[in-house]
Formats: C-alpha cells, sequence, structure tokens
C-alpha cells in the first residue's frame, strides 16, 4: 500500500509518499480501501505542527472506501461494506488502512464514496455549530466566514433549510459567485469593504446574534464588532493564524459577549453522537437540501500540490485526494 507520511514538520515539501506493507486489522479495527480521501485545512496544521504530532506520522483524518477485511469483535460491519469516516486516528492520505470501528459510518447506497469523503470532516462540523454549539432559529440573520470554503459550501444550504438569513464573507469577487451558488442571502468581499459595517448596515445596527469564524485572526475584532448583546462568537479555526491573548475586558465585556471555541471532539466524541449527526447529515444529501460540488481532485502523487493550494485560498469548495 502507499501512504503519505511526515518525519518531520514544515512546508508541503515534508509530506513523503512511502510504500508500506499493512498489517492485519486490530480486534476492533477494520481494514478500508479508500475510493476517496478529504482535504481539510486542518491537515496543513498538523503538517506545519500547529497542532503538534509525535512523528514520524500518517496524516488526514477523513476518507471514505470499500470494508476489505474485518477485525475478529466486529459485528455491525461486514466486507463490502460502503463507509466513511473522520478523526483520530491519522492516516487517511492512504490507499489503505485500518482503522477503528468507533469512527465509522455506513455509507447510504445513494451516495457517492467521493461526495462521502468531502462530508464526514466539513458536514460533521456543520452539524455541531449549527445545532449543537450555537443552535440557531428559524427567522435568525447569522454570519459565517470563508463562504466559499469546504465548510461554507455546506454551512449555508445547511442554515437555509433551517431558515436563517445568511450572511458569508469571502477574500475575492470570484468567490462571490460560487457563495450565492451555496444558498447565502448576503455575500461580502472582506477585501474590498469592512464586513463589520455591512453586517451592521444588514441588521439594521441591531448585529447578529452568532457569528461563526474558521478564519481566525483577520476576521476576530471585526467579527466581535458584528455581534449583538450577549452575542456568540464561535471562532472554530485559524487559516489566517491563530488568535493573539484576547482582551477580555476591552473586547468581550462591553456587550457581554461569549467566545467558544469548539472542536469535532467536543461533540462527535462517542460513535452514537456521530450517527446522530451523519443521519441528518446524509439526510440532508438525500433529500438535495445540501448538494455537493466537488471542485478539484487530487492523486496521492500530488498531495504536495494540494497543500500548497489550500494554503494560497486556490480550492473554492470540497476537494478530494483519490488515491492512485
Amino acid at each position: 500500500m502507499k501512504a503519505i507520511e511526515i518525519s518531520k514538520n514544515g512546508g508541503p515539501e515534508v509530506l513523503e509518499i512511502k510504500e508500506i506493507k499493512l498489517s492485519k486489522p486490530g480486534e476492533d479495527e477494520v481494514t478500508i480501501e479508500h475510493r476517496a480521501i478529504g482535504l481539510n485545512y486542518i491537515d496543513t496544521y498538523h503538517r506545519s505542527g500547529l497542532y503538534p504530532l509525535k512523528l514520524p506520522s500518517g496524516i488526514g483524518a477523513e476518507g471514505a472506501g470499500i470494508i476489505k477485511e474485518i477485525g475478529s469483535n466486529v459485528k455491525e460491519f461486514k466486507v463490502g461494506d460502503k463507509v466513511s469516516y473522520a478523526g483520530m486516528p491519522l492516516g487517511a492520505y492512504s490507499t489503505h488502512r485500518n482503522y477503528p470501528t468507533k469512527n465509522i459510518v455506513k455509507v447510504p447506497d445513494s451516495i457517492d464514496l467521493e461526495v462521502a469523503a468531502t462530508l464526514m470532516t466539513k458536514g460533521l462540523t456543520t452539524f455541531y455549530l449549527l445545532h449543537k454549539t450555537y443552535p440557531v432559529k428559524s427567522g435568525q440573520t447569522i454570519l459565517f466566514h470563508a463562504a466559499a470554503g469546504g465548510v461554507g459550501q455546506i454551512f449555508g444550504q445547511w442554515a437555509k433549510s433551517l431558515g436563517c438569513k445568511v450572511i458569508g464573507t469571502v477574500g475575492s469577487d470570484e468567490k462571490i459567485i460560487k457563495a450565492k451558488s451555496y444558498g447565502y442571502d448576503e455575500i461580502i468581499n472582506y477585501n474590498k469593504e469592512d464586513f463589520s459595517k455591512k453586517v451592521l448596515e444588514i441588521t439594521d445596527k441591531k448585529g447578529v446574534p452568532v457569528v461563526y469564524d474558521g478564519v481566525g485572526k483577520n476576521t476576530f475584532e471585526g467579527s466581535l464588532n458584528c455581534l449583538e448583546i450577549r452575542g456568540m462568537m464561535v471562532s472554530f479555526g485559524n487559516a489566517s493564524g491563530p488568535l493573539s491573548d484576547v482582551n477580555v475586558p476591552k473586547l468581550l465585556q462591553p456587550k457581554g459577549l461569549y467566545l467558544v471555541r469548539p472542536s469535532m471532539q467536543h461533540y462527535l466524541g462517542t460513535k452514537e453522537q456521530i450517527e446522530e449527526g451523519a443521519k441528518l447529515l446524509f439526510e440532508k444529501i438525500e433529500s438535495s437540501k445540501i448538494k455537493i460540488e466537488i471542485f478539484k481532485k487530487y492523486s496521492l502523487d500530488n498531495v504536495v500540490q494540494a497543500h500548497k493550494d489550500l494554503e494560497s485560498r486556490k480550492i473554492l469548495g470540497p476537494a478530494i485526494i483519490v488515491p492512485n
């Protein structure tokens, strides 16, 4: 089998493809033959060392494929099942892998495995953001940053299906066209205008009850300015860099704001929680309330370029790695 490994932290060039002999699956594991692998911005954090790993390490936390072998304790899956997964342990950048069943879900026959590979991280992130971290209500106006990205594509459609008015920000006029197709009611190019002023204009100076921000450093203070009294700032990523120290009295106290930093393990730590989110996600896909457009496919041999494209914001929507 082929797999991507990192032996040191750094830029995309530290990603190395290797030939590895795969062992038999453990008693609570299955062997998956990948048909597609999710490409996520968090992968760059693992590679760079922003999120430290014990090295050497595999990389990639999301994939979809066919079960080829099962461990001795496995009862709920069988050889030939279509499955997808997201979460630790890392190692999805591979042709095959062994993976624990606790994070695996069966993929409905109606959903293609390439689509499934884009769903677990981005789709389940959207699930917990909208239903758990700050459960939105129909009629609310909410703000989401990076509306043309992989999470943004799913988020806009999901939020609209819940009856929200959704404001999205993007970094270029090209991305405005993409974001419009994802259901956003208002789209702001934050490189051309002050997004916080525009949000206040859209909301008649009331602000929004919640901001979902995966961008981080560049949008943080502007996002706080957009919030209404007792609003919630949901900081779930740092694509533009991690936040520096937060001055609570200066930034949060004047409006009594809430600041939370959620991640998947806080809401999807058990098999029951994963299955709850996946069930709702797959229902949204099957009912066409969410439509997935794969922006680009990379080969396993071309992951260095994939990471360069991720970090330069060239990927406008979900992207996948297709094993060679």
